[in-house]
């Protein structure tokens, strides 16, 4: 079984178009669990049947947690870029967090904030090593960003669960913002 590919499959059907695999999302998104294995099964793409057990490998394996099975459903944990909103559980972030970008991107950032741009939320990384490895997606040697999370937090800014490596926002103001 190729998890990679899986992986990447079970992330378009759960974060990008879950129309296409005709699954409709909860407002936590997520959706049974048989219905995606169905879904993933009639594309044909794999070289045997998945089932429930291929999913909780590629949980258990994963070097950042991408999803999640709760009650026999699953979800996608961050990085929807769908229409719907994705509810989120308000959290009290660490007090620095980081975010990795192309040096391209950095003047807009350092004058009108951190925003989600195609996504749902803001992604900041919990430590440098992450911020480094997102922001190396885009730009060879990013940038790294340091977010003062504690003051913004404390000013008012929502921040929400992602998963043990990401702490996700709707919206960053330049001011709690400095380059490492």
């Amino acid at each position: 079984m190729n998890y990679t590919k899986l992986s990447k499959k079970i992330s378009r059907a759960l974060r990008h178009v879950p129309w296409e695999y005709e699954l409709e999302l909860d407002i936590e998104g997520f959706v049974p669990v048989e219905q995606l294995i169905y879904a993933i099964n009639e594309s044909g793409d794999f070289d045997r049947p998945i089932d429930v057990s291929d999913l909780e490998h590629i949980i258990e394996i994963s070097d950042k947690k991408r999803f999640e099975i709760k009650d026999d459903k699953i979800r996608a944990l961050y990085g929807h870029s769908i229409p719907m909103h994705i509810s989120k559980a308000v959290i009290a972030p660490p007090d620095i967090l980081y975010h990795g970008t192309t040096h391209k991107a950095l003047d807009s950032i350092l004058s009108s904030g951190l925003k989600p741009m195609g996504r749902q939320y803001v992604h900041l990384s919990v430590d440098t090593d992450t911020a480094v490895q997102v922001g190396k997606r885009r730009d060879k040697s990013p940038v790294i960003l340091v977010i003062d999370a504690h003051k913004a937090h404390t000013d008012g800014i929502t921040f929400y669960e992602g998963n043990d490596k990401v702490v996700l926002a709707d919206y960053v103001p330049e001011r709690y913002i400095k380059i490492k």
